[in-house]
């Protein structure tokens, strides 16, 4: 058995992140099977599946089916959804449509949450019932508003009649439709690379998918059916519902992704087209209003409301001067009763759902526990509204969630910008009642002027106000509850250190500081170096917490899980010594001080000045370290280069170092300037690779192939770099709980050395968990030759020469194409070293 440094007892894990073999994210989603019960998208996700508790999975499909609206609760997690309001459906639905929906809803519209509420009328009675209804409905009209334009937002004269389909399928696919909606299969995705983790789930069967608990990563995600919607809409109806769901869907599941009219349209076109005869132009008439019934007679439409009422539709359906009759049981007595009424398949005096067994079975359980009394907790209360609004579609929160692995493909930034996910999906959530106040998170779901993401092509949606009010202080009081810190203000987090300088001293380090890296992916104000499009740093004390800003500098990857933002304080420590002393607490407090304010401040040295400046980086007496995007090194790159003419660049994301040359260091005018850009490269002329993989690995013998990459990201963990008093980085990571410490600088004229050390790290106990033996692959190529000091060279001319105390334990092999030099690493050896030459 073989097992990567991560000690992980599986024989599959060394193949998870195989690199370059790994499809790239699907581009399309196959249409899944509509399953013939209601749909309810947290519970198709996560309750089928027992993501969930079942508990939590009932009381979410009584709020979705809106069994309070018929039986009284004080719960308030089961509020009723409610239906559509129907104040002006004659005007907007097409009546042969409500026809057929009314005669078999499951059956016109999969998946529909609308029960059969003529199951109860015999089947004799029915089409007179449906007529009836139907000319009530059709009674039921109002013009469509005016939508005066702006010079931002202009109107076209019958805006609905003039919609690009073919722009409107392009929209469909990139603002947020298809984070719930169904994709076009045939639609072309720019070509996207798996991250580890997809790549990880391209190699797993469903045992080992289970086995890890990535059963539900792996899974494809289904949508919310749309049922007919060229024979329910005309295209003037599609197109203002577009525009404002809420007027028509109040409960907010159908937000408003803050379309231009155009680009209602547009979507509107693209949904009532039919596929399969282009040229049907008259399908639904943009000029036309629907009509109710043939036979609208004033006696057919009085008819059709006191059914209405009758039936139960006004319970559910709001439509002025109408008031709903509650006649049911309460649902807290409803425990006992699966076998009757709605939940009951032989009940024919009740309203039928089409539920089934499993979704039966939770609603039971649901009423059940509703009996013990127990006040339902925040975080409950909180995973039931983000089940109920569908938050889990885009966004992760607490590993639940997030977009769907066949999803991802069409979620893009603006230009195609390489910003791996972080940069392309929608933020997690986890935290965030700790991270931002209160106050910018009503405004993120009200949508008022809280866009910060302008590089993504989704939009985050607008709300309901009923909404914010509620899920804002759930988020807040859940995250807070962690830690008293939380709520801190700014003066008790800072205002001890503010004190000891000026602001405007304060505020000038914090404006050099932002030099250090934060420019290299940020905009200040508006402003940037060329190519960036990171969220813009200004005013942040608006948005964000302080003590969250504080404790998220220093650790990032503790608040967010891989995220791209690096650590400038491993340890605790500061990278930059010559600022403040290099004192961390008062170098955030600078940042933070020049963040609130960026305006008054003045920008970033580099932002004024790099137009001017010439972009090729040379090391003068001290090293320079740049983080960038280069070919060989991924986009987490760590370059750095020496004064002596000896480069390196380190793959952060893969933990190794990726390259090594000689001559000239980088030209910066990529990473600084355009951020799309191809990589940067090196301007040596004597570049070469660095043996890919992981450099140690536990082998049982010597005929188990050595793994492709680390075998579990988990158990890798970057920690960002150390610089010594002369400026050169050690790179600080953990493998399963080990610390290491990895610092490479030049040897010599012709040569680095690389200096590796091992300690215990967080979990592991060196007395009773010591470090497992290992082999360390020190080079490897078509051919390796041995030198005369006793080192390896291959077939790219790289030589690697061990540590006197290992080399002559070193092992030669062969294996498939290639050789490997590899050397014993004893449990006891805490230290290693190498030289590589060129």
């Amino acid at each position: 058995m073989q097992r990567s440094f991560s000690f992980r007892r599986c024989l599959f894990l060394p193949l998870l992140l195989i690199f370059g073999t790994a499809p790239a994210l699907l581009s399309q989603d196959p249409v899944p099977d509509v399953p013939s019960r209601p749909f309810v998208s947290g519970f198709e996700r996560f309750g089928v599946h027992e993501e969930i508790e079942e508990e939590l999975a009932g009381g979410l499909l009584i709020s979705e089916l809106s069994c309070g609206a018929c039986h009284v609760t004080k719960a308030s997690h089961w509020s009723p959804k409610g239906g559509p309001r129907l104040d002006a459906v004659g005007s907007r639905l097409q009546s042969d449509y409500l026809a057929r929906y009314l005669s078999a809803p499951q059956a016109i519209k999969p998946g529909t949450t609308m029960p059969d509420v003529l199951s109860a009328v015999p089947e004799n009675q029915r089409p007179a019932a449906i007529d009836a209804l139907v000319a009530y409905l059709g009674s039921l009209q109002q013009a469509f508003p005016e939508i005066k334009g702006t010079g931002a937002n202009p109107v076209p004269y019958r805006f609905w009649e003039h919609g690009d389909p073919e722009n409107g399928r392009l929209l469909y696919h990139k603002v947020g439709c298809v984070a719930c909606h169904q994709a076009d299969p045939d639609f072309e995705t720019a070509e996207t690379q798996p991250s580890p983790l997809d790549a990880m789930l391209e190699q797993l069967d469903p045992e080992q998918l289970e086995e890890l608990g990535l059963s539900g990563a792996a899974r494809r995600v289904a949508s919310v059916p749309h049922g007919d919607i060229a024979a329910k809409y005309t295209t003037i109806s599609l197109t203002h519902f577009l525009l404002d769901p809420e007027k028509v869907r109040p409960s907010g599941r159908m937000p408003n992704l803050k379309l231009l009219v155009v680009e209602a349209a547009d979507i509107a076109a693209y949904l009532l087209a039919d596929p399969s005869d282009p040229s049907d132009s008259d399908a639904a008439d943009s000029t036309s209003q629907p009509s109710p019934a043939a036979d609208g007679s004033a006696a057919l439409v009085d008819r059709g409301r006191e059914l209405f009422v009758s039936l139960g539709c006004a319970n559910c359906h709001s439509v002025e001067g109408v008031k709903p009759t509650v006649a049911a049981r309460p649902l807290a007595e409803l425990a006992s009763q699966s076998t009757r009424g709605c939940l009951s398949a032989d009940d024919s005096q009740s309203p039928r759902f089409g539920i089934d067994a499993q979704q039966t079975e939770a609603i039971v359980a649901a009423l059940s526990a509703s009996g013990s009394g127990q006040p339902l907790s925040g975080q409950v209360s909180l995973q039931t509204q983000m089940l109920q609004m569908n938050c889990y579609a885009c966004h992760q929160r607490d590993d639940l969630g997030g977009v769907g692995r066949y999803r991802k493909a069409y979620f893009e930034t603006v230009g195609h910008v390489d910003l791996g996910d972080e940069g392309r999906l929608p933020p997690p959530l986890s935290n965030v009642g700790r991270k931002l106040h209160t106050g910018w998170l009503t405004k993120v779901l009200e949508g008022k002027g809280a866009d910060l993401r302008p590089h993504m092509e989704i939009r985050m949606p607008v709300f309901p106000s009923g909404v914010a009010k509620s899920l804002v202080p759930l988020l807040t009081k859940v995250d807070i509850a962690s830690s008293e810190n939380n709520t801190r203000s700014a003066d008790q987090v800072f205002g001890k250190i503010n004190a000891r300088a000026s602001e405007k001293d304060m505020a000038e380090a914090g404006r050099r500081l932002m030099d250090v890296g934060c420019v290299q992916c940020h905009q200040f104000a508006g402003d940037s170096l060329p190519g960036i499009v990171g969220i813009d740093l200004n005013g942040i004390a608006g948005r964000i917490r302080p003590q969250w800003f504080h404790d998220f500098l220093l650790n990032p990857g503790s608040l967010k899980k891989q995220t791209r933002m690096p650590t400038f304080f491993p340890e605790g420590i500061s990278t930059n010594t010559e600022i403040l002393d290099g004192d961390t607490e008062r170098q955030i407090a600078a940042i933070w001080a020049y963040l609130g304010n960026v305006p008054k401040h003045g920008l970033p040295e580099k932002i004024k000045e790099a137009r001017a400046q010439d972009f090729e980086l040379v090391p003068g007496e001290r090293p320079i370290v740049l983080r960038t995007f280069m070919q060989q090194a991924g986009q987490h790159a760590i370059a750095v280069g020496f004064p002596d003419a000896l480069h390196y660049a380190f793959d952060a994301e893969k933990i190794r170092p990726a390259l090594a040359w000689r001559g000239r260091f980088l030209d910066a005018q990529g990473t600084w300037f355009t951020r799309s850009a191809p990589p940067a490269s090196p301007l040596g002329d004597a570049v070469v690779a660095l043996p890919e993989g992981p450099l140690f690995a536990e082998l049982e013998d010597l005929k188990q192939p050595w793994p492709k990459e680390e075998s579990d990201p988990s158990t890798l963990r970057f920690g960002g770099y150390r610089l010594d008093s002369q400026g050169v980085p050690t790179m600080l990571y953990q493998l399963d709980g080990i610390s290491v410490e990895d610092r490479i600088a030049p040897d010599g004229p012709q040569r680095l050395k690389r200096t590796i050390r091992f300690s215990a790290g967080a979990g592991k106990d060196t007395d009773s968990e010591p470090r497992e033996p290992l082999w360390m692959r020190a080079n490897v190529g078509k051919t390796l030759a041995k030198t005369k000091d006793g080192g390896f060279v291959n077939d790219a001319d790289l030589e690697v020469l061990v540590g006197e105390s290992l080399r002559e334990k070193g092992r030669l092999r062969s294996w498939k194409e290639f050789k490997e030099y590899l050397v014993p690493v004893a449990a006891d050896v805490q230290e290693v070293e190498l030289w590589y030459r060129w």
